[in-house]
């Protein structure tokens, strides 16, 4: 009897609100989810995704108070609980819940391969900073060796949830130490900046030598195609979700991913459903839709104040962030390739593909012989 491998599933469901945990629980009511096999669960929550967002916090606290029935406090700690503030325009709050399972089925081929690492906790100093660079760096190249993923080129998609700073915690900073920023929205960029530097280091898509404190926030020229990265005051630490392809994995999930080039830019996914096998249309019909797992993607307003020449205002609007106009502004975008509406875009892009764009990765259920 041949020995058994590691199988992802990926489950994508409603939420009508932060505290609302029932889709999963009947997940779980049904077996169709064993919460000993969660490695992560990845939210889209109805808040502003600023620094006051409390509805992530808010849902991580309901998540772990439904796995608590079923888990010890260490089981619980090892979840990836990664929420993602701001369902702008028509996105549609929901949970993906990513598992690890055991089957006797094997392939013939590579299929998703997934896991989680969570990094020890950052001093405020930290946050921002070539610190969090190499945490990070560190962090994804554990979760690859975990995954059993060898080389990086296989690794489709790193969602990280990074902590930002507040008021009280630039105020502990020790005497003679300094903190990136006393700006804490500006905090929660330079975090994700960080974090995503700290994929591309680990990927090998830049060199660390290359990157300086400076450079964080600041030189876009440097960025990951494979990282998103969602800041949050829930959190001290960052929580690594790295997702790729592996000829050790079973299943029939299967991800890539793309780089939209901007806002608008939904060519280059409509040639990535191609890739995995969803037809060559440019949209989805509903037979196809159906096997769509999960879309992950980054969403920012392009630094330059243009998107193809013509001007756009999210920069200077004083009521509300930039980030929640990307957001709904890509949402819909890619809701018109898709056909659906709870996709999880993510807002502030710093160093996560080029300015004004973002990656996008798209988990698929293939069909098998």
């Amino acid at each position: 009897m041949p020995d058994p491998i590691r199988m992802a599933r990926v489950h994508r469901v409603p939420m009508s609100g932060p505290d609302d945990t029932s889709a999963i629980e009947s997940l779980i009511a049904s077996g169709d989810v064993d919460p000993d096999a969660i490695v992560a669960v990845i939210g889209k929550t109805e808040g502003n995704g600023c620094v006051n967002d409390f509805t992530r916090g808010y849902a991580v606290q309901s998540l772990r108070s439904l796995l608590a029935r079923f888990l010890d406090e260490a089981s619980l700690d090892r979840i990836c609980m990664v929420m993602s503030g701001g369902t702008e325009g028509a996105l549609s709050p929901h949970w993906s819940v990513f598992e690890t399972v055991l089957t006797d089925h094997r392939s013939g081929g590579a299929s998703l391969a997934l896991t989680a690492h969570v990094t020890r906790d950052f001093q405020p100093q930290e946050i921002g900073r070539l610190a969090q660079v190499d945490v990070v760096a560190d962090g994804v190249q554990t979760a690859m060796r975990e995954a059993g993923i060898e080389n990086a080129e296989d690794v489709h998609f790193v969602q990280i949830k990074c902590p930002l700073l507040t008021a009280e915690r630039i105020a502990a900073v020790t005497a003679g130490d300094t903190v990136a920023t006393t700006d804490t929205l500006r905090s929660m960029g330079l975090s994700r900046g960080a974090s995503a530097l700290g994929v591309a280091v680990a990927l090998g898509e830049l060199d660390r030598e290359t990157i300086s404190n400076r450079d964080i926030g600041t030189n876009l020229d440097l960025f990951s195609a494979r990282a998103s990265c969602s800041a949050g005051i829930e959190l001290m630490g960052c929580e690594i979700v790295v997702m790729g392809m592996s000829e050790t994995w079973s299943g029939p999930l299967q991800i890539g991913h793309t780089v939209m080039a901007d806002a608008l830019d939904v060519r280059p996914v409509a040639t990535l459903l191609e890739t995995l096998g969803l037809g060559q249309s440019g949209q989805l019909d509903a037979e196809t839709r159906g096997r769509v797992s999960a879309v992950l993607a980054k969403a920012e307003a392009s630094k330059s104040g243009h998107v193809r020449g013509a001007r756009h205002t999210m920069l200077n609007d004083s009521d509300i962030s930039s980030t929640r106009h990307a957001r709904g502004f890509v949402a819909g975008a890619l809701g018109a390739v898709f056909g659906f509406a709870d996709l999880f875009v993510s807002g502030g892009a710093e160093h996560q593909g080029p300015d004004g764009g973002g990656p996008c990765a798209v988990i698929v259920r293939r069909e098998m012989a």
